[in-house]
């Protein structure tokens, strides 16, 4: 499988459920679902950081992604995981919104990926 068919799937399957799961159940989340939050959050806040640091230093321009993961969804994981119940509604308001965009476009993706491969069978 290729690997943005597999990140595609991931998002689409574990990702989005998760922020919409949090989103819509709020204060009625189990409390392990907040501390997997913030774990996840510090986790994207790493991996993403380390991949910034190389592409840049590779002289890559395919850093948005990297960019979009430390400053928008990492610090809104540590912080809705990090307020659990006591998180203001718009903590909750963004992570839906989150996982509607990562829900959509990792849909588009995964129909953009099997439209390339179906093309390079022909």
């Amino acid at each position: 499988m290729d690997s943005h068919v597999a990140l595609a799937v991931f998002h689409i399957l574990f990702v989005a459920p998760l922020f919409l799961f949090v989103a819509f159940m709020r204060a009625s989340t189990p409390q392990w679902v907040y501390w997997l939050l913030t774990g996840l959050g510090l986790m994207i806040l790493v991996f993403h950081g380390y991949k910034l640091f190389t592409r840049l230093k590779a002289g890559s321009s395919y850093i948005w992604v990297n960019l979009i993961h430390i400053l928008f969804v990492a610090p809104l994981l540590i912080f809705v995981g990090s307020k659990q119940v006591d998180g203001p509604r718009y903590g909750y308001e963004l992570l839906a919104m989150l996982g509607f965009a990562a829900l959509g476009y990792h849909m588009y993706s995964l129909v953009r990926e099997i439209q390339l491969m179906d093309a390079r069978k022909i």
